[in-house]
């Protein structure tokens, strides 16, 4: 198994972690020196890579941030960065590999199936956990060591719904979805979201994550010549699935959550045909505030290009674990379980509160595509 790893590190202190106990600082003790190991744990290779990528700069960009500050009460954070590859195998003996190291915080994944596979390790051996996975089975484990940056798939598509039904009267409504974790989570969240507004979907298929011909599917929705084509997928999927769906003559309007919003959809799908695609998501635009602004300009500084919304939201979760270290003066375990839901923040993606399953987000906005980047609707 590979993985990357950037240390500021001592090595007398990489000793004596690894006699620490599961989710615990080896001295968290007053005085102590030495860094705080904090595992970030993404794909860098393979389909899911480019969400992995953009959450590790995210990520270090936070980081960095503190450790030249000071770091954690004088103490440096020390990142590891390790690539799952998207697999949840690969992530849950990552889990066991980091909960035998000493490492008493991760930060990532951004792949739902990854991090459900990865959770009840990492709650045996008491290291909480902030993903950006976002199926809303990860907030119905309900452990105590699992936070989520960003909302659930419930509240994404039920301003998806909102938008489109109640607000534009779309009633022809196609759905086509994987069956992951994450397609599962947005095909049921919107298909709740119809049903509570008595609109059945005119079509409804579902695929595989790592299908790339969808002309059968899509030939069944051409049929129904839907106002709306719903597609519950990751990046790349959604991409190919909106190209092949206008290469049939599909002219419905394309909607989705926030992977529709990436260059990478953008991309995939063509500049042409994505546009006007509707987004639903927490982060529209690096212009929204002064706050976005100047953190779109220091992350465009480090790393020469746009932030995006898995940027912004590794950063928020990064920068929340930071805070709850400096209130447990760099102790893991429960004590910073419990510190992480207190945190009250002000975040890129919005006003963060931890409920009791560790949603800390519970808005999004819409956007549309427009020449491949997302404006707010409102601007439209």
């Amino acid at each position: 198994m590979s993985f990357a790893r950037s240390s500021i590190a001592a090595a007398a202190f990489i000793a004596l972690a690894a006699c620490a106990p599961p989710g615990q600082s080896a001295a968290p003790e007053a005085g102590a020196t030495g860094p705080l190991k904090i595992a970030n744990i993404n794909a860098q290779s393979g389909q899911l890579s480019s969400l992995g990528q953009w959450e590790h700069k995210g990520v270090k960009l936070a980081i960095d941030e503190a450790n030249k500050a000071g770091g954690v009460n004088g103490r440096q954070i020390q990142l590891d960065l390790f690539d799952d590859q998207g697999d949840p195998t690969i992530g849950t003996n990552l889990a066991r590999k980091i909960a035998s190291e000493g490492y008493i915080a991760m930060l990532g994944t951004a792949e739902s199936a990854v991090t459900l596979a990865m959770a009840p390790i990492l709650k045996d051996a008491k290291i909480p956990n902030i993903t950006s996975g976002q199926s809303p089975k990860l907030a119905e484990l309900k452990s105590p060591f699992l936070f989520l940056n960003a909302p659930t798939s419930v509240t994404f598509d039920e301003t998806l719904a909102k938008y489109l039904v109640d607000d534009k009267g779309h009633k022809k409504i196609a759905l086509i979805s994987n069956n992951g974790a994450y397609g599962a989570g947005e095909h049921d969240a919107f298909l709740a979201a119809l049903k509570s507004r008595n609109v059945t979907p005119v079509a409804d298929e579902i695929v595989t994550p790592d299908q790339k011909d969808f002309n059968a599917n899509l030939a069944k929705i051409r049929e129904e010549e839907p106002e709306v084509l719903f597609i519950g997928a990751e990046e790349v999927q959604s991409g190919l699935i909106a190209k092949q769906a206008r290469e049939l003559g599909i002219e419905a309007t394309f909607a989705g959550g926030a992977p529709m919003g990436t260059d990478v959809y953008a991309t995939t799908a063509g500049t042409e045909t994505a546009e006007d695609s509707v987004v639903s998501s927490p982060y529209l635009s690096n212009e929204a505030s002064d706050e976005i602004k100047a953190f779109a300009a220091k992350y465009k500084a480090a790393y020469g290009e746009d932030a995006r919304m898995h940027v912004a939201k590794a950063y928020d979760g990064a920068s929340i674990l930071i805070e709850a270290l400096k209130q447990t003066g760099g102790e893991g375990g429960q004590k910073l379980a419990d510190a992480i839901r207190g945190v009250k923040r002000a975040g890129l993606l919005g006003d963060y509160t931890f409920d009791a399953n560790g949603v800390g987000i519970h808005e999004t906005k819409i956007g549309l595509v427009k020449d491949g980047k997302v404006e707010p609707e409102a601007a439209s």
